[in-house]
């Protein structure tokens, strides 16, 4: 019987799991008496593992000859597909909404974007927990096919290190080994670590003096760096700031798929000391706070006398910021908005942006352009300027240094080419679609592609009004977060002839 299960289509296999998941908000809901949501979602759940079975039955004898390349279309078939299943409870619990808006809602949540048109008090409790559960579910896909679909066929940032030409995963996918032996070694592998760093964060906000639902939604939407909350952000939690520093110790699995991958670490935790990804990662959160830190310290200290408690204060919310917009969670914390008002530091728009676009680790729930391509093209800067000098020199580093050097540096080049084109072709489109000016056509644009919804919340003069966008420029929107939670290579991929043949 398992086997057989096994032997479905992927995509069956997904749309299982998603009806599964349904009777958690529903038995949520029935808990504390909202009959009406839990019915929403019970009836949706018995349609759709029905459907399922149904579609089973079908689908049990089909054969597949190319898993690699049926695997990559069935990733890109979960974020354009499932939504409009997982989008049918929210419509029915949300009965004052339309279809559109709940399709809208659902690829924000899989794809871990976490942007949303609902105010948090217009939304039942169960309904926060649907959102929140998807995107947790959404971040534990991401971490399974990243590590043995896109892997294999060294897409999703490992092209970086891979030797060879770029694209040579794609064409020889049909040589690597089983793809659904692979994901259910690794599914069963790595689900007791999401769950267990789960339950764990979610304890500890618990014991800090969070509500059980707020505490389990900001534990979802941290492993899966979603930011949605019920409460929006964390700036309006009872747990205050122990729970920041809670938080902030969880952001580390997004810097590095190192710090959950035991296999990945040949000397065990010394090794994230060499890890390029995540000495990037903690050397930016670092400088960017210490900047930002002196600056406010500055521009204060002429003005005003300024305590050491609230220095230190403008220092945490400025590092608690910066690593959580680094690793596209997009939380703020409480200590943020105070460290901007005695500084009379503006919006930091740019600031915000351009660390979603940076983005967190490869094989990890974060989005961006990933810090191992922003390793690479900064090393091959370097070896560039260190010719100008030298033009005879040899590089040091080994041959995986030239690697990253040579070939690490074009692939990356490669996709912040494709990064940049696909922000200009998304903004032109939402300026066209929607009714907004060009600042908040490029924060939307890089909201969606980043996978960094509270862009739209904390990057503007303004929080963006997503409700008063058009259906085309929202549609524009859903489209530009599933291209930029696959990453415009994969689609390229599947786009290649000789990946057909």
């Amino acid at each position: 019987m398992i086997e057989r299960f096994y032997n479905l289509p992927f995509i069956v296999v997904l749309m299982g799991v998603a009806a599964l998941s349904m009777f958690g908000p529903a038995t949520y809901a029935y808990v504390v008496s909202d009959y009406a949501t839990s019915r929403a979602f019970l009836y949706s759940g018995i349609l759709f593992v029905i459907f399922v079975l149904m579609l089973g039955l079908a689908t049990q004898n089909m054969r597949i000859r190319r898993q690699g390349r049926s695997h990559l279309i069935s990733i890109l078939a979960c974020f354009t597909i499932l939504p409009v299943m997982l989008a049918v409870p929210f419509a029915e619990a949300v009965p004052d909404t339309r279809f559109h808006n709940a399709f809208f809602e659902m690829v924000s949540s899989l794809t871990t974007t976490g942007m949303t048109l609902f105010a948090p008090e217009r939304l039942p409790d169960a309904v926060h927990l649907w959102r929140a559960q998807v995107a947790w579910m959404g971040g534990f896909f991401v971490w399974v096919t990243a590590i043995a679909v896109f892997a294999p066929l060294t897409l999703g940032g490992f092209e970086i290190s891979a030797r060879g030409r770029i694209g040579e995963g794609a064409r020889q996918a049909v040589n690597i080994a089983d793809p659904s032996t692979r994901l259910r070694r690794y599914a069963v592998r790595l689900l007791p670590i999401y769950a267990g760093l789960t339950g764990t964060l979610w304890l500890a906000l618990y014991v800090a003096g969070d509500r059980p639902l707020v505490a389990l939604c900001h534990a979802m939407s941290v492993l899966s760096t979603s930011g949605i909350s019920p409460v929006a952000g964390v700036a309006g939690t009872s747990s205050g700031g122990l729970g920041e520093v809670i938080i902030f110790v969880f952001f580390i699995f997004a810097l590095s798929r190192l710090t959950f991958l035991a296999d990945e670490r040949p000397e065990g935790w010394r090794s994230l000391s060499s890890d390029p990804e995540f000495r990037t990662g903690i050397g930016l959160c670092l400088l960017l706070s210490l900047l930002l830190f002196l600056r406010h310290w500055l521009v204060s200290f002429e003005d005003q006398e300024i305590s050491l408690f609230e220095g230190l204060k403008g220092l945490w919310g400025a590092l608690f910021t910066v690593t959580s917009f680094l690793t596209t969670t997009g939380f703020e914390s409480g200590s943020w908005d105070t460290a901007r008002a005695w500084s009379g530091f503006g919006a930091p728009g740019v600031l915000l942006l351009g660390l979603a676009v940076f983005g967190g680790g490869v094989a990890t729930t974060a989005g961006g352009v990933k810090l191992l391509r922003c390793y690479a093209l900064a090393q091959h800067g370097l070896r560039e300027m260190e010719k100008l000098v030298q033009p005879n020199s040899i590089g040091a580093a080994g041959r995986l240094g030239r690697a990253f050097r040579r070939e690490g540096a074009y692939a990356a080049w490669v996709f912040f080419m494709l990064f940049a084109l696909s922000v200009a072709f998304v903004t032109a489109a939402i300026s066209l679609a929607g009714a907004v000016d060009f600042e908040d056509a490029v924060i939307l644009t890089v909201a969606a592609l980043s996978t960094t919804g509270p862009l739209v919340e904390s990057a503007g003069a303004e929080p963006i009004q997503l409700v008063a966008l058009s259906d085309t420029a929202r549609l524009i929107l859903s489209a530009a977060m599933i291209l930029g939670r696959l990453e415009t290579i994969a689609i390229i991929a599947l786009l290649n002839p000789e990946f057909w043949r």
